[in-house]
């Protein structure tokens, strides 16, 4: 797999300068430190008509970035390339971040995730190099069971008896708590499905 290191607005301004003056690429990569291919490969890909300029060199970098964050497909290299990683306790996270700025590779942690647990399905030992390795990863907005909002063992209303839903008894409650942004204020509402008496009350 060919990786290169994404250059920055700044260093487009040294190339520009370094070229004007009759510099050569093996000497200019030399001046960045960076390698004469990635060099090579700048004046390729955002030289246009009118020579090697920075603004319109950046532009097409940032063109093509955008193009690239289409989602990449885990070829066996990217697999091999993730799987030393977690071999050498990275985090899915940390992977995922050095793959988008190391390497122009754009893979979501949860994708990284999603591997190891297959792997593990499979009799690989992935897991085991994970900081929680204890549980399998699920993602925060998978059947909204994580995040602000949600209750811990909580019953779904789908499971109520059918006869709170026929109104027929005294004693059935519908509770309903709001919380402000920045938790500054809240107002809990309690409903007596039968007789509709309401409690209301605010923070």
């Amino acid at each position: 797999m060919k990786t290169y290191k994404q250059l920055t607005y700044e260093q487009r301004c040294q190339i520009y300068a370094l070229k004007k003056i009759g510099m050569s690429q093996n000497k200019i990569a030399t001046q960045l430190n960076v390698s004469q291919s990635t060099i090579s490969r700048e004046f390729s890909r955002n030289t246009g008509k009118r020579g090697y300029r920075i603004k319109q060199a950046q532009h097409s970098a940032d063109k093509r970035r955008l193009i690239a964050c289409k989602a990449i497909k885990m070829t066996a290299d990217i697999i091999e390339l993730i799987d030393s990683k977690i071999k050498e306790r990275w985090s899915p996270e940390q992977i995922s971040g050095w793959l988008r700025e190391d390497q122009s590779i754009y893979i979501s942690y949860e994708t990284i995730y999603q591997h190891i647990w297959v792997d593990k399905q499979c009799g690989g030992q992935l897991f085991k190099f994970l900081r929680r390795k204890g549980k399998v990863y699920q993602s925060r907005s998978k059947d909204k069971q994580a995040g602000r909002g949600y209750i811990k063992n909580r019953i779904s209303i789908d499971e109520r008896p059918q006869v709170v839903d026929d109104k027929s008894r005294i004693g059935d409650w519908e509770i309903d708590l709001i919380i402000g942004k920045g938790h500054s204020g809240a107002l809990l509402t309690i409903v007596e499905r039968k007789t509709s008496f309401t409690v209301s009350t605010r923070r």
